[in-house]
């Protein structure tokens, strides 16, 4: 979980279905320690009631603009000053068109014309909405005044559609204010990650690789920005958008995964070997396509990959080393094997197969330290990510006080 202690957040909460979202959006906002002041539209009520709200941040829920309790204080002026930052979320269609054409038509738009505090804006609506000319037209221009966008993500939506448009989970949001704020308990740290899948060549067409979808691994680095750190992000094969405040490099083999990480490694405190690296490749990769040539067998040599992860945690200098282990059966005791001999300070390990693990949306993890262990409960991989980072952020702290001591 990010800090943001001491911030003054104004959450304004918009009339989309994504608006039952804001209670657990503002209770994460308060856990990270920031002062949260909710402004709802008025249609904004027909999908929660300000009083959950009101409850969660112990502050009354401005709704009205002309409301004569503040209005003699200039209520608008007094939020859009108390601000330290505006968040939208979610942010419908209309609102986002409001924005970008400056009208103040309710309390929330009035606020953000008066506001000189940065806006960010998670958008929440149908696809098609998401994707009309206009919208997109309507995004433009706020992204050219420096707002930031949060999301929106893809998957289905309460109309039954699928596709981009969903607001994008609160942990999510909360990581990205995390970033923008600049704190964090691994505010200054360097924190090297590998993410998805390798292909290793057959030839020119073919190749062998896996199931991996990086949605762990970039999660890990959205929920690393927002605890403050600087991230280096070395992604296989993905069809995956960067996460914002992250440094990206693409790579394809185990072994140009290889000579990235060792690109990088001196200068991180933490490594985190998320990546489905191929253990073997091919000894011999074809210059032209392999045909069928009329027998019912092909016999490919494989020669190993280097271990990435092993290597990192044998360098002399080396930095705190967290691996990922993704087995079928006999979960911890394959895990803690190879923490072992791999000589890891933590493994993150789950059991693949049957919708888990690769490719799926939610996740289950065990993660293992030397004296210690804990079960993280299958969950969407955002929100598990941020608690793995809070493990990991746990260890890298009591390995370096003992150090230093």
């Amino acid at each position: 979980m990010p800090s943001l202690r001491g911030r003054r957040v104004l959450l304004g909460i918009t009339a989309g279905i994504a608006a039952y979202k804001g209670a657990e959006l503002a209770r994460l906002l308060v856990k990270a320690g920031a002062e949260v002041q909710v402004v709802m539209t008025p249609s904004a009520t027909e999908f929660i009631g300000p009083l959950t709200l009101q409850a969660i941040t112990a502050r009354e829920v401005r709704q009205s603009l002309f409301d004569a309790a503040h209005e003699a204080a200039m209520g608008h002026i007094e939020l859009a000053r108390w601000a330290d930052v505006v968040l939208i979320a979610p942010a419908t269609a209309d609102v986002i068109a409001q924005l970008a054409w400056g009208t103040a038509r309710d309390l929330l738009t009035t606020v953000c014309l008066a506001s000189e505090a940065p806006l960010v804006v998670a958008p929440a609506m149908n696809q098609a909405m998401w994707r009309h000319a206009a919208t997109r037209d309507n995004v433009a221009a706020l992204l050219r005044r420096g707002v930031d966008i949060v999301g929106p993500a893809e998957g289905e939506q309460a109309c039954g559609d699928v596709g981009p448009g969903r607001m994008v989970e609160p942990v999510e949001i909360v990581a990205a204010l995390g970033a923008r704020f600049g704190g964090g308990r691994l505010a200054g740290r360097r924190v090297l990650l590998t993410a998805g899948p390798t292909r290793e060549a057959l030839d020119p067409v073919r190749f062998l690789g896996n199931r991996s979808s990086g949605k762990m691994g970039f999660a890990l680095a959205d929920a690393l920005v927002g605890q403050g750190a600087d991230v280096v992000l070395v992604a296989g094969p993905v069809a995956l958008p960067t996460p914002r405040g992250v440094e990206r490099v693409d790579v394809e083999s185990a072994q140009q995964m290889y000579d990235a990480v060792f690109a990088h490694v001196a200068q991180a405190d933490i490594f985190i070997a998320c990546a489905a690296v191929a253990d073997y490749r091919a000894a011999n990769v074809a210059d032209k396509k392999i045909k069928k040539d009329g027998t019912e067998t092909l016999t490919v040599e494989l020669v190993r990959n280097p271990d990435i992860v092993a290597s990192v945690a044998a360098l002399p200098q080396r930095p705190f080393c967290v691996g990922f282990a993704a087995e079928t059966d006999d979960v911890e005791a394959y895990a803690e094997h190879k923490r072992r001999i791999k000589g890891l300070d933590m493994i993150a390990a789950n059991q693949v197969g049957a919708a888990l693990g690769f490719e799926a949306d939610d996740n289950a993890l065990l993660v293992l330290w030397e004296g210690g262990r804990e079960a993280l409960e299958n969950q969407p991989k955002p929100r598990l990510a941020t608690r793995l980072v809070d493990l990991i952020v746990e260890r890298f702290d009591a390995q370096t006080t003992a150090q230093d001591s």
